[in-house]
C-alpha cells in the first residue's frame, strides 16, 4: 500500500488498494456490470461483494451512481490472524494516520465465521485498541478525540483470514432520500432497482405496477429510464474526508446531472387498493423528481387489464409470511396468472418468496433469479415469451 501524505491533510495515492461494493447475494453480477459501465477497472464479482480498483473519482462516482449495491468501502488490509496478538500487530501495520484524521471518529464492527478468533466483541476491542495506539503515537496525544469526520471501520474474518475495511457511504446506498415513509412490507430501493434492471427498463418504456404500495418499484424504474443517479440528492460519510478533493465531488455531481435524460418517453402507472398507499407513492415520486412520468390511482388487481400494446409489469405482491396467510396470498397469485396473459409485447417481472409461486400463477417462468429481500430468500420470476 502506498499513500502520499502532505502535512495533516492527506491525498490518497493508493497502490494496490481496492474499493469494494457490498451487495445482496444474487446481485453481484448486475453490480459488476454497472461498475464496468461507469469505468471501473479490474472488476471482480465475489460472494456478496464486487471488488474493483481504487481512484478518488471511482470512489465518488460509485457512491453517487450505484443503484444495486448496499455501500462502498475501502479495503485497507487483508491478513491471517489466529491470536489476538497477531490481530493487534497486523492492524497496527496499516498506516491509519494516512486514513483517519487527528480528530476522526472510528467505530469498529464486524463478523467472524469459522475462525479461531470467534468473539466479535473481543476482535472489535483489539482492532480499536491497535488503531488508537498507532494514531496516538503519530499525533503524539494521550487519547483519540473522535469528534470529527466518520471513518467507520469494519472487519470480516473467515477461516482466520481478516479483511479490514473503511466505509465511505454512511447510510446504506439504498437510502436515496425520497422514501421517508413506506407502507407495510416495503422492498429496498436497491432491490427494486435490480428488478427494474432485470425487466430491461429503457427510456421509452411503459411500466405498470398493479400493487404499487409506496411506489418504490416504479420510482426506481423511472430513475433508471431517465438515468438519474440514485445518490444525487444525498450526502456520504467520505464527503467530510480531507483526502477527497471537493472539486472531485463537484465534477462528478455535474457529470451525473448532465447525463439525465429529461425528454425520454418513459411512463409508469401504479395501482393499489389502498388510498393512503397511492397518496404516499405520489409524495415519494415527487421527492424523487420523477412525478411527471408516473401516474397513480386506486384500483384492485382483480380489475387489471392489458390496456397497452407494449408494456412491462413489475410487482412485489403481498407475501403470505408477512401480510396475508398463505391461502390468500396464493389466491392472489392465481388472479395475477389470469390477468397477466402471455401476449406479444407484454412482459412480467414478479418477486416472491413462495417456492410454489409458479404453480399458483399457472405457468413456469421463462427465467428466474435468486435474491434476498432483507433476510427473506426470494425468486424473481420473469415472463416474456408470448
Amino acid at each position: 500500500m502506498r499513500i502520499n501524505c502532505q502535512n495533516q491533510g492527506c491525498v490518497f495515492m493508493f497502490s494496490g488498494i481496492k474499493l469494494v461494493a457490498l451487495c445482496v447475494f444474487g446481485t453481484e453480477g448486475i453490480t459488476a456490470g454497472e461498475l464496468r459501465r461507469m469505468g471501473a477497472e479490474n472488476v471482480a464479482a465475489e460472494n456478496g461483494r464486487v471488488v474493483f480498483d481504487y481512484s478518488p473519482e471511482m470512489l465518488v462516482r460509485a457512491n453517487l451512481r450505484c443503484r444495486y449495491c448496499e455501500r462502498i468501502v475501502l479495503l485497507v488490509g487483508v491478513f491471517k490472524a489466529v491470536s489476538f496478538e497477531q490481530l493487534f500487530d497486523n492492524v497496527g501495520k496499516i498506516p491509519w494516520e494516512r486514513i483517519i484524521g487527528r480528530d476522526g471518529e472510528f467505530p469498529v464492527n464486524g463478523s467472524s465465521l469459522s475462525s479461531k478468533l470467534s468473539s466479535v466483541p473481543a476482535c472489535q476491542k483489539i482492532i480499536k485498541k491497535s488503531i488508537s495506539k498507532r494514531l496516538m503515537n503519530f499525533y503524539k496525544t494521550s487519547y483519540c478525540e473522535e469528534t470529527g469526520a466518520l471513518y467507520r471501520v469494519s472487519f470480516v474474518a473467515i477461516k482466520d483470514k481478516f479483511s479490514i475495511m473503511v466505509d465511505t457511504s454512511g447510510q446504506g446506498l439504498h437510502k436515496r432520500g425520497y422514501r421517508a415513509l413506506s407502507m407495510e412490507a416495503p422492498i429496498k430501493e436497491s432491490l427494486a432497482a435490480v428488478i427494474a434492471d432485470l425487466a430491461v427498463i429503457k427510456s421509452e418504456h411503459t411500466v405498470i405496477d398493479p400493487m404499487c404500495g409506496s411506489g418504490t418499484l416504479l420510482i426506481e424504474a423511472a430513475l433508471k429510464a431517465k438515468n438519474i443517479a440514485p445518490g444525487i440528492k444525498r450526502t456520504f460519510s467520505c464527503e467530510r474526508w480531507e483526502q477527497i478533493d471537493k472539486e472531485i465531488w463537484r465534477s462528478e455531481r455535474k457529470l451525473a446531472l448532465e447525463g439525465v435524460i429529461n425528454d425520454c418517453g418513459f411512463v409508469g402507472y401504479g395501482y393499489d387498493i389502498d388510498e393512503s398507499a397511492i397518496k404516499l407513492a405520489r409524495e415519494n415520486a415527487e421527492k424523487a423528481g420523477v412525478s411527471s412520468c408516473l401516474h397513480f390511482e386506486c384500483r384492485d388487481i382483480r380489475d387489471y387489464k392489458n390496456e397497452h400494446e407494449r408494456c412491462t409489469v413489475i410487482c412485489n405482491p403481498p407475501y403470505g409470511e408477512r401480510l396475508l396467510d398463505y391461502e390468500r396470498a396464493r389466491e392472489l397469485y392465481r388472479i395475477m396468472g389470469e390477468r397477466f396473459t402471455a401476449e406479444r409485447g407484454k412482459s412480467y417481472v414478479i418477486i416472491s418468496p413462495d417456492d410454489e409461486f409458479e404453480k399458483y400463477f399457472g405457468r413456469p417462468a421463462d427465467k428466474r433469479r435468486k435474491v434476498y429481500n432483507g433476510k427473506l430468500k426470494c425468486q424473481i420470476y420473469m415472463y416474456f415469451k408470448a
